[in-house]
Parts: structure tokens; sequence; C-alpha cells
């Protein structure tokens, strides 16, 4: 926690000089308990900007990529992530995630799955949902806008630009059982969408 908090503090504080963030909505953040941190995705620093809702820790899902180096692996297991394989269903990185709401600490998962371009956000997984519906926690929809002109895909020397990040109302999922869930999750992951999109285009109409 003490690396966490350390690590945080610097790269939040470099990031907030060198992209000028600006936060709103930072008090529709739940301050107690767990919830489901489900921000937009255009950048691979999306997860330090979706940080700054916060100051609590926040579990977050990295890809395995990151963790193939040794100095990655501490760095990344330091800061909370939890290592998913790309392109499969990771029962064992949703499990982790699981275990950390239950003991009441937030997690953040990118609904859309992996980065994407423009500024529609368009259909989106299903695991953020499943696991609000599962475990009756709230989902934060997070709209960060500009991120995609810093570092987009295919180059190497990120560009400074504005960023701003806004924060949805927090959506409380119903709760069913058994089969129903299914059901649920579906109708909470469109309603994620809407919100998300909403979130999406305060943020990018700031960051301009």
């Amino acid at each position: 926690m003490s690396f966490y908090r350390f690590a945080r503090a610097v790269v939040l504080s470099m990031f907030r000089v060198v992209f000028r963030v600006r936060v709103v909505g930072k008090d529709r953040v739940p301050a107690t308990g767990a919830y489901i941190v489900a921000p937009s995705h255009r950048s691979i620093l999306d997860i330090p900007f979706a940080a700054f809702i916060t100051r609590r820790e926040v579990r977050f899902l990295a890809k395995d990529d990151l963790f193939e180096r040794p100095i990655g692996a501490k760095l990344f297991d330091a800061l909370g992530a939890v290592k998913v394989e790309r392109g499969t269903a990771d029962r064992a990185a949703l499990r982790a995630l699981e275990d950390a709401l239950v003991a009441g600490t937030p997690v953040a998962i990118f609904p859309e799955g992996t980065r994407r371009a423009g500024p529609e956000i368009e259909e989106l997984f299903a695991g953020a949902a499943y696991l609000a519906v599962k475990l009756g926690v709230p989902i934060v929809p997070v709209g960060i806008g500009g991120s995609e002109h810093i570092l987009p895909r295919g180059k190497v020397f990120p560009r400074i630009h504005r960023v701003a990040v806004s924060v949805g109302e927090p959506i409380v999922p119903p709760a069913p059982e058994g089969r129903a869930r299914r059901s649920a999750a579906t109708a909470l992951t469109e309603q994620l969408r809407a919100e998300l999109q909403r979130s999406f285009d305060d943020a990018n109409r700031l960051a301009r």
C-alpha cells in the first residue's frame, strides 16, 4: 500500500501538470465500500487518468505482456494490477477482481475491452455488469477525454494534450437471482453504454 501511494502520487502529480488534467463529478464517487470503475479506453495512459477520481487503492486489469519482464511484473503487482490474458475469457482474473470487491476494494474494468478510437462508445463487454449484478456493487462510468491524442496506436512518442476526466452518476444494479442474472447483466451493460457515452462526450468537450 505504501508503494502504491508513493507511485500514485508521483505519477498523478506529473500527469496533472503535463496534461493539465481536469476532473469533474468527483463527488459522485462512493467514499466507502466496493464499486466498479468503468472508464472509456482510448490510450494506454487511461489507467493513471482514471486514478484521478479517488485516493483509494483501485485494482485494475493489465494485459499480460506488461508482466513479461521481472521489473514490470513487480511494478504492476505492487500497483494492484491483475494480469489478464488478452483474447481469452480469463476467469482467474475475474475471480481476483471479485475477491477484491468482496473485500471492499474498488476495481477498474475497461468495458470496451481494448483501446478503441473515435467519439462513440460502441458495444461493451458484459464483465463489469456481470460482477456488479452478482455482488450488488455500483458501477461508476468515467469518461476520459483527450487521451487519444497523446499516444495513438502505432505512435512511440507521446504528444502533449489537455485531458479531462468526467465521472457519471453511479449505476446501482438490480438484485436478481439465478438465471435472471444474465439478462440483468445484459440490460445493465446497455445502460452503462449510454451513461459512459454521456460522460465521454462531456470529457471530450472539456478537453478541447
